[in-house]
This record gives C-alpha cells, structure tokens and sequence, in this order.
C-alpha cells in the first residue's frame, strides 16, 4: 500500500475520527438524528477539511510558528463562512436542518486537529488524502449513526418509510440518548474487530490491559520507586 492510498485507509477504517479517535463528537450526537443530516454535515467538514489542508500545507513554512493556530483558526472560519454562504444559497433545507453546527465547523476539533498533526508537516498531495480519508471516515460514521437512528426511531430512511407500519418506532433513538447507544454500538464493534479507540490504545499500552484501578496501582508504584 503506498503511503497515498495508507492515508485513505488511516481516516476510513484505522484512525476513524468519530469511531477510533473520538473526535468531533458535537455533531455526531446532534446532527445524526437523520441520515440526511449525516451526509450533509460529513461532506460539508470534508470540503473544509480538504481546502484547509492544502492551504497549511503550502503554506506550512510561511506560518511563523508562534502563531499557527490563529492563522490556522483564520483560514478554516474563512472557509466555512463561503460553505455556509453556498449552502444558504443552494441548499436552504441542508441550513435548516443543520443549523449553527455549520458554523461550528470552525472549532471541530477534526480539522485543527489534522491541521497541527498532519497538514503543516506534510506535502500538499499526502495532505489532501489525508483530509479526503479524515472527510470519508466522518461522512460515513455521520451517516451510519444517522441512518440507523431514523430507521429505528422513526421508521424510514432518507425520508422514505423502510420499517412496516405495524412496527411502532423506538422514539429514544430519535432523541440524545439515541445517539450515545448508537456510538456505543459502533464503538463495541470496532474494538470486537480488533480496531480499538485510541484512548483504549493508550490503557492498554500501559499494562493495564482495561482494568483502570491496577492502572492507577501501577501509576502510585512507578511514583514511590521514583522517590
């Protein structure tokens, strides 16, 4: 695999922002009531994640690095207020239905998180699949969540009724607690599958193996042998 196509796979399956690393977890829980909603927010992080990236990139031994992040900041905000227009613009609904998290792309800690990690460290190519894969992963688990949150809550997908209408809805997917059960069940499934969050990578790295109290034991340990 060349370390092109390597960026495609990281943000899909094994650095998944919403599924492995957690991230972005504002929008996941309170625009994935709809699998519409899903698509919609995904693609519209990925279009900012894709032009943030590459402008870093470029840019990445111009920025004095005492301060990259507000210059960072700069360039998403600008980004997102023209997808916000085009959006207003050509898509009144997808703005309805997505409200102020459009704007809160800005701060989604994805994009700045690629930004600092990746993006001002590499060249503009490898930077923009790393956002296309990034983009893809959290287009995908935005659209999971949303989906199977609307065929259980409320019966259709993309609007479209898919359950028989002798089947009653469970209604508490289509409210919050429904999206921390579905990202629960994803999160059961990658780590089933042998793709574990990073916070899981990181316990387990330690010696813990998951179990948190010896992780703290080990911890009290290393401080008195230190003495």
């Amino acid at each position: 695999m060349n370390k092109y196509m390597e960026r495609l796979y990281n943000g899909l399956i094994k650095e998944n922002p919403t599924m492995v690393l957690m991230l972005g977890m504002c929008p996941t829980l309170a625009v994935s009531t709809a699998a519409i909603n899903g698509v919609s927010m995904g693609l519209s992080t990925m279009a900012v994640l894709i032009f943030s990236n590459l402008i870093i990139s470029i840019l990445r031994k111009r920025i004095p690095n005492e301060v990259r992040l507000p210059a960072y900041i700069v360039i998403v905000a600008s980004l997102v207020t023209v997808t916000q227009l085009i959006i207003k613009a050509y898509l009144p609904a997808v703005d309805k239905a997505l409200g102020q998290f459009i704007p809160l792309i800005v701060v989604n800690c994805i994009i700045l998180g690629r930004a600092e990690a990746y993006a001002n460290k590499h060249e503009p190519g490898l930077a923009i699949m790393d956002a296309i894969g990034m983009g893809l992963g959290f287009t995908i688990a935005l659209t999971l969540a949303g989906s199977l949150r609307e065929i259980l809550g409320k019966g259709t997908l993309f609007g479209m009724q898919v359950l028989p209408e002798s089947v009653s809805p469970v209604a508490i997917f289509s409210l919050p607690p429904g999206a921390y059960l579905v990202i629960a069940l994803f999160i059961i499934i990658m780590n089933a599958i042998g793709i574990k969050t990073r916070q899981r990578q990181l316990v387990e790295s330690d010696g813990c193996n998951g179990n948190c109290a010896a992780c703290a034991m080990q911890c009290d340990e290393r401080k008195e042998e230190a003495k």
